[in-house]
C-alpha cells in the first residue's frame, strides 16, 4: 500500500452503498469499503463467523478500486459455498476459501495487507492476533475487527483504536517497529476524516479513520 487515496475512498463507498443497495444511508460496510481502498490494499482478506455479508461485499468494492484480491474464510465447505451464492454476481471477484483461518492468516495469506475479523467468530481473538502476526509489516497495513459490541475491553493485548461505528470496530495498524505481544487498546491515536457529500440533499457523512493523515473532504458526484 502506498498513501492514501481519497479518490479510492470515495469510489468504493459509493459502489459498496450500490452493492448493498441502501440508497444512501451508509452502514459499516462502507466505512470499511472506504478506509481498505483508500489505504490502497492489493491483499484484503476477511474471516467470517457465518455467511458472508455486506462486509466482504465492501472488500470487493475496494478491491474493484485498488486492482486488489479478496479472500473469504469460511470454516467448513458449505459455509463457503453458502457465502458464495449469498453474494451471487458481486461475489465473483472474492476467492473463497474454508480452512483454520488463524492458520491461513500466518500461511497461506501471511502479508495481507488488510485484514476483517468477524468478533462474532469462535476464537475471535485468538485469530485477530494472528492476523496482526502475519499481516505486512510494512507500517501501512491494518486489521480491523467488525461486530465488537462489549468485548473491546476484554481484548486488551490489542493494539487498537475503537470506533463505535456499527456495532464498534477495532482498528488496528501493524508498526513493524512494535512486537505483537505488546500491544494494547488505544484511544489517543490522531486521524483523518472522510466526508461524503450529497449534492442532491447537501447531507454529509462523517467518518473519522485513525491515521496520520490530514483531514480530506470527498464528493458524491451524481
Amino acid at each position: 500500500m502506498s498513501g492514501w487515496s481519497a479518490e479510492n475512498a470515495k469510489r468504493a463507498y459509493l459502489q459498496s452503498l450500490k452493492m448493498a443497495k441502501r440508497g444512501k444511508e451508509p452502514d459499516v460496510a462502507e466505512f470499511i469499503s472506504a478506509l481498505a481502498a483508500g489505504k490502497n490494499a492489493r491483499l484484503m482478506v476477511v474471516a467470517s463467523a457465518g455467511t458472508a455479508s455486506s462486509t466482504t461485499l465492501a472488500l470487493a468494492a475496494a478491491g474493484h478500486q485498488t486492482g486488489g484480491r479478496v479472500v473469504c474464510i469460511s470454516s467448513n465447505q458449505n459455509e463457503s459455498k453458502e457465502s458464495r451464492n449469498a453474494l451471487g454476481v458481486n461475489g465473483n471477484s472474492v476467492e473463497f476459501v474454508f480452512g483454520d483461518a488463524k492458520t491461513l492468516l500466518l500461511g497461506d495469506y501471511k502479508g495481507a495487507d488488510f485484514v476483517l475479523v468477524d468478533c462474532d467468530i469462535t476464537n475471535a481473538r485468538e485469530i485477530f492476533l494472528a492476523a496482526f502476526k502475519g499481516a505486512k509489516k510494512n507500517g501501512k497495513a491494518l486489521v480491523v475487527g467488525y461486530n465488537v459490541r462489549h468485548r473491546a475491553s476484554r481484548w486488551k493485548q490489542l493494539r487498537a483504536s475503537f470506533l463505535p461505528i456499527g456495532e464498534g470496530l477495532l482498528v488496528s495498524k501493524i508498526d513493524s517497529n512494535v512486537k505483537s505481544n505488546n500491544v494494547n487498546i488505544d484511544q489517543r491515536r490522531r486521524g483523518h476524516w472522510i466526508v461524503q457529500v450529497d449534492n442532491c440533499t447537501g447531507e454529509e457523512h462523517i467518518f473519522r479513520v485513525p491515521s496520520p493523515y490530514s483531514y480530506r473532504k470527498v464528493q458524491n458526484h451524481v
